[in-house]
Formats: C-alpha cells, structure tokens, sequence
C-alpha cells in the first residue's frame, strides 16, 4: 500500500561491537571490522575461523528470556527492550493496537546444535534443554515480554528477511490495521551457517572485503536489529521523539538461481524501483546507499549494476557503504541491524566507511566510503538494499526525521 511515511520513534541494536545504540555507533565510525576469531563453538575442522561474534551481556541489559532463551532471543529482547526506551514507551505494549513484524533464520539452531552434540556425547541431556528451535522464536519471546496482542509475524526468506519484515511493519501501518510496530530481525552463529557457507566457498579466510579487487566471500555475524514505528498521527498525538521515516520498501524475486543472484542486476534494481516509488522519492534525491555488500564476487557486481540501472552516471559519485564489512552478515537480521546503521548516518550526517583491506574494484563503478565517515550534513534520504538465496530482493528508503 503506497502511501505515507510511518515515524521511526526508537532504535535498539545488539552486534559484534556490543550490546546497544552506543557501541553500534561509535564502531561505525571507527571503522575498525569487529570480524575475528570467534569462540562460540569450536571451527578446528572448517576453512576459516572468523565471525563477529557478540561480547557477552553487560550487567544491567535487560535479555534474559528466561533459562531456554537462545542467543537469538536474547539479542533480539536487548534490542526490543533498547528501541522501547528510545521511543519512551513503557515496559509493555498490552491494551494497545501494536504488531510485530520479525525476520529471522537461524533461531534457536546453535542451542538445537549443542543439545544434539550432548546426547550423542552421552551426556543424557534432558528434553528440558531444547531451546525454540524454529526461526519464529526470538520474535515470539518479544511478543511474550512485551504482552503482544496484535500480528506478530517472522519472514524467514534469508538474507532479505528483515527488510521485507520492514516492508510487512509499513503495510499494517499504512492500512490503519495497527498504530504502532516494532520490526526488524535477530539470529545468532550456529555450525549449520558456519559449515554450508564454508561449503560453498562463500566465506572470505579474512574480514570480507566488499568491492575490493581482492574481495574473496563473506563474513558471519549475529546480533539484532528493531524499529519502533508509528503513524505519525500516533506519533504526534503521545508526543513522541521522531528519530527518522520509513518512506518506502520494495521487493522483488529474480528467479534465477538457488544461490547466485541474477548478474545482470535486474532483481535488485526492480526491488531499489519499487522501494522509491514507494516513497515518492526520486533516485536523485538518495543522499548516500547501504548497500547488501557481502563481499562475493557475484552479489557486489549485482549490486553495482543495480546502482548505474538505477541511478544512471551519478552511481560513480554516489556515496556507498556496506555495514557487513564491520559487524559481518547477521543473515535473516541483517536488514533490521542495517536500517538502524542507515539512520544512525542520516542522524549524524556521515556515511560511515566501509572495512576491509585491498584495491578498489574500479570496474565496479561504485563510490564506496572507506578510510573514515564520509560527513554528509545535509543528507535528508537514503536506501538499504539486501539480497538473498532463492532469488529474493528487498530495499527500503529511509528519511532524516526533519526530511517530512
């Protein structure tokens, strides 16, 4: 349902570089990847050994989920709880017409993983010790936390499913089905992710490298990503703070190959179309992009693509960025954590850079910020753009919360 942009009120984060707003921001803007050797499980028997694995809780942050919380639910409780803060709404959503709109894929696989490694090491693990596996769980614990009665829904269409999670939220907004959202995504490292993409040669033996010459995979991250949305109308009528706009989103499905995006970059750019239409914004008027930027050969030549399909000549002076390159690929999340990097820049007025070592890709045609933040001031608008396995496509179009 094209139409009005809904209120961002609250942001909350959970990623390599720590628990909350505050250390997702100033790593950003250091520059400085939090991709390293990682200790969650044991990677002796896999090709590379790196991850942005998120530090343990600090005292005082609020995700504890009970003794089954996964590691997903926990990111995602912290981050919920963080975005309800920001917004100044209470500990609980109960009596009002609020939704929840999730994207996810792993779950609880890392606590299904250890409970199976236990019984086949004789250890009698007890049934008790199986965690909610399915990828639904870190949102239904927020749900149970924050005395959900509205939709309370998860996507789980792979790397995009976060931002379509965000494009869901919009909808039910738009049609005055619901007033206020919180969406966006949590997954955690497991072995499954680790093995297959390792399987596939898709994962870099160093922190990912997007757009470089040299670029050789990605890297795995985890963590959680969530938006507070309202209508503006509820917005302006409880006196909400708005940090930012949900303009538009768009999606699309390439239909090309299980693993591979389309190379021509026409999924993407039908997705990136659709999301600015969305928003009754004109190419022209994107300020800067954060773009998927895995760091694969095929996805980062898409993307470019994409970018001069597009935005035409002015794709080479576009500034670009990829968080990935900083806190690795929170997969099912990653768009949630992306869009919250994405206003974090329009409020700050830099683009933050993008890590990684090596040459720049020059064929690629791409503007990408590295070294330091980019300052932008002005910047009033900007895309995020994902892609994923099967084909899918998402983007969305976000606005400093003086662009309306």
């Amino acid at each position: 349902m094209s139409g009005a942009a809904v209120a961002v009120t609250g942001l909350g984060a959970v990623c390599g570089f720590g628990w909350g707003l505050e250390p997702l921001r100033h790593g950003l803007a250091a520059g400085h990847t939090a991709i390293e050797r990682f200790d969650r499980f044991d990677t002796a028997g896999y090709r590379t050994s790196l991850a942005a694995q998120a530090p343990l809780p600090p005292r005082g942050v609020d995700a504890a989920g009970g003794r089954r919380a996964t590691w997903a639910d926990r990111f995602a409780l912290a981050a919920a709880h963080e975005a309800m803060a920001c917004a100044g709404l209470g500990a609980t959503l109960a009596g009002r017409a609020a939704g929840l709109f999730f994207g996810g894929a792993t779950g609880g696989m890392f606590e299904s993983e250890e409970y199976f490694a236990a019984i086949g090491a004789g250890a009698g693990a007890a049934v008790s010790r199986l965690a909610s596996q399915q990828p639904s769980g870190p949102a239904d614990a927020v749900a149970r936390a924050l005395a959900l009665a509205g939709p309370v829904t998860t996507t789980a269409a792979a790397c995009a499913s976060a931002t379509l999670a965000l494009g869901a939220a919009l909808d039910a907004l738009r049609s005055g089905e619901i007033e206020i959202a919180l969406a966006g995504g949590s997954d955690s490292l497991c072995r499954l992710t680790h093995a297959g993409f390792n399987a596939l040669r898709a994962i870099d033996e160093r922190p990912c490298r997007p757009f470089r010459v040299e670029r050789q995979g990605m890297s795995i991250g985890e963590g959680a990503g969530v938006l507070v949305l309202e209508t503006a109308e509820h917005a302006r009528r409880r006196g909400a703070r708005v940090v930012g706009w949900l303009a538009g989103c768009g999606a699309s499905c390439d239909a090309y190959h299980m693993t591979s995006p389309d190379p021509g970059g026409e999924g993407i750019s039908r997705a990136v179309a659709a999301a600015l239409a969305d928003a009754g914004v004109a190419a022209d008027a994107i300020d800067f992009v954060n773009l998927h930027g895995t760091g694969t050969a095929a996805n980062d030549a898409a993307e470019a693509k994409m970018l001069a399909r597009v935005f035409g000549a002015r794709a080479r002076r576009l500034p670009a960025t990829s968080t990935k390159s900083l806190v690795g690929h929170l997969l099912g999340a990653a768009g949630g954590l992306e869009a919250v990097a994405t206003l974090l820049g329009l409020a700050d007025g830099a683009v933050h850079p993008t890590a990684g070592e090596g040459t720049l890709d020059a064929a690629l045609g791409v503007d990408l910020v590295v070294g330091a933040p980019r300052a932008l001031p002005m910047a009033r608008r900007a895309l995020s753009s994902n892609l994923a396995f099967g084909g899918a496509n998402a983007a969305c179009v976000l606005l400093h919360a003086e662009a309306r």
